[in-house]
């Protein structure tokens, strides 16, 4: 069965740091484009950050580029999300996903939440 637990989030002031951490489980990691959405409170989806299956190539979007950074470890099977210099707006709930197709990457598909992208993890970004 797939799915994806994310973990790591929490109160964060801002110009700190904080990692996000995603553990997938139920298909075939090392070859998954993992990628980094986010839901802010009244708002819809927002795809951040899409790493390839062997971890060559990043995609960030401009609200987080320069200050987030996409990882995995594809022998933990671990996907992560550093972010650092946070500002207010990033404040919201972070999910990881493996079928979001980045800008660029492929035929774009409506980004729709999943109920296998799990409960997502809340990062609130706060002085």
């Amino acid at each position: 069965q797939l799915q994806l637990v994310e973990s790591g989030g929490g109160l964060v002031q801002p110009g700190g740091s904080l990692r996000l951490s995603c553990a997938p489980s139920g298909f075939t990691f090392s070859s998954a484009t993992m990628s980094w959405v986010r839901q802010t409170s009244g708002k819809g989806l927002e795809w951040l950050a899409s790493i390839s299956g062997e971890g060559r190539y990043t995609t960030y979007s401009d609200s987080v580029k320069g200050r987030f950074t996409i990882s995995r470890d594809n022998a933990k099977s671990m996907v992560y999300l550093k972010m650092a210099s946070p500002k207010f707006a990033d404040t919201a709930v972070y999910f990881c996903a493996n079928d979001v197709v980045p800008p660029g990457w492929g035929t774009p598909q409506p980004l729709i939440r999943k109920e296998s992208w799990g409960q997502g993890t809340q990062v609130t970004v706060s002085s």
